[in-house]
């Protein structure tokens, strides 16, 4: 294979699209043209780790060995941490904590966490006292909290600094820092008292005192702070990042932008996890029976909740037995329920995930949900009957009664169950709220629950109704 290009990027571009049609053919590449794949990962390693993430496991492993090891590990912080964790696993413990002390504590924790008991207790054991120290720190917090992921590189100047001062040791920190989008401002015994704007301190006179430049009691979060709860905080008052204090004021650290915009996904990934029915955490590279221990007690509930299906179906046996096209028809009216509750569920939960459902607007919603259930209702019926007619008529199904009067059954059930389905998709999430549950947990089991009852044993009653 021969790719003549001009840079790395260009590469890099080449490379990821090749990958995923043949993932052979640039692993041969890769393993012949070493200066390329080098100077790939050193300056896009981004680019890098999604060409990795396309390849086997053993030749991933194979191409981050031949990297220098702060190279290799900037490639590791971007891939996915399940992948970077198996691949860590597959160097011997010693280069693999090599790259992972070229990482950020947060970073290397992201992955750690997802290493096998026994090969992350080896890595850890081969990490310098330093770097284990603030491992074993952010280790101890769960996984779900602000702690996992903060890091203890920040910038801070203490109260007593003037303006003038605070810009020059601005500039120095610039050569130390990567990210100076807040300087916190703390006293002598290093209690978080405010945040600096730059903007402030640029008009403020170079004698000023940073107590009246600073922007005081700046919010903060504790390790302990859920991380769902830190992000809803950040979107709320628009901060990159978020400063970390103990229960007595003092600074930490911080949630830096990156672990809040991983945590927006992941929570927004998790709510549709749970509104089907899947593990919060789960994960395509979960194990099998992790996965299925996370599924099968709702698909269980699931079951049982069929039961209650069946059983409506099974009081209306008469009417299909007269009418057998029913049956047929059926499924049609339950399906349009269904897929109208899921669209005003996946709104609604997507609200709620962004705190943007008040307590005074739950009625609001309801009614616009059912309102639009209703007007999409009365459209489909109408689709949906003349369907059902045009079939009858055209002699395509066969059917003892009227095609009017059949079409007619079809209509009103289905404008029936899409009105419902609407009213319910936005009701199930915001009362499992009020009942201070998870809004996402499983809301699709009973919102299936409710339009095929009245798909299936509403339909069925107007039509006994109708043609009885």
């Amino acid at each position: 294979m021969k790719l003549r290009l001009q840079s790395p990027r260009q590469l890099a571009t080449r490379l990821r699209l090749l990958a995923r049609r043949s993932p052979e053919e640039v692993e041969e590449y890769l393993d012949t043209h070493h200066e390329e794949w080098e100077a790939l990962a050193e300056a896009d390693p981004h680019d890098a780790a999604d060409i990795l993430e396309e390849l086997g496991e053993e030749a991933a492993t194979d191409l981050i060995a031949d990297l220098d090891p702060d190279d290799a590990a900037d490639v590791l912080e971007e891939m996915q941490d399940d992948l970077a964790a198996d691949i860590l696993e597959e160097l011997n413990p010693e280069d693999a904590a090599d790259l992972l002390e070229e990482m950020p504590a947060d970073e290397a924790v992201d992955i750690i966490h997802r290493l096998e008991p026994e090969p992350r207790r080896q890595l850890i054991e081969k990490l310098e006292p330093y770097f284990t120290d603030e491992v074993r720190q952010l280790l101890h917090y769960p996984e779900d909290t602000v702690g996992g992921h903060m890091t203890s590189s920040f910038a801070s100047l203490p109260v007593g600094m003037t303006a003038g001062e605070a810009i020059e040791r601005i500039r120095q920190m610039n050569e130390e820092l990567e990210d100076l989008s807040y300087v916190y401002i703390v006293d002598d015994d290093r209690r978080l008292l405010g945040v600096l704007s730059f903007r402030e301190l640029v008009f403020k006179r170079a004698g000023a005192g940073l107590g009246d430049v600073m922007i005081p009691d700046p919010v903060a979060v504790t390790p302990l702070t859920d991380r769902e709860e830190a992000t809803e905080l950040a979107q709320r008052y628009h901060l990159y990042s978020l400063p970390v204090i103990d229960d007595r004021g003092y600074l930490l650290g911080r949630l830096p932008n990156e672990e809040i915009m991983e945590a927006i996904q992941l929570e927004a990934s998790e709510d549709f996890a749970l509104a089907t029915g899947a593990g919060a955490h789960e994960t395509v590279f979960t194990p099998v029976l992790g996965s299925v221990r996370m599924r099968l007690p709702w698909l269980s509930l699931n079951l049982a909740l069929a039961l209650i299906v069946t059983y409506v179906i099974e009081r209306q046996t008469g009417i299909i037995e007269d009418e057998p096209i029913l049956a047929a028809l059926m499924p049609v009216v339950a399906l349009l329920g269904g897929n109208s509750g899921f669209q005003s569920l996946a709104v609604v939960i997507r609200a709620l995930a962004t705190d943007d459902v008040p307590g005074t607007q739950v009625f609001p919603v309801l009614g616009r949900q059912l309102a639009i259930g209703a007007m999409n209702g009365a459209i489909l019926a109408v689709l949906a009957g003349g369907l059902a007619m045009f079939l009858i008529n055209a002699d395509i199904f066969s059917s003892s009664s009227p095609a009017f009067t059949v079409g007619l059954a079809v209509s009103i059930a289905a404008l029936g169950n899409v009105s419902i389905a609407g009213f319910a998709g936005s009701g199930i999430p915001l009362l499992l709220r009020k009942l201070g549950a998870d809004p996402a947990q499983a809301s699709s089991i009973f919102l299936t629950l409710i339009t095929d009852i009245v798909g299936f044993g509403g339909f069925l009653a107007i039509a006994a109704m109708l043609l009885g």
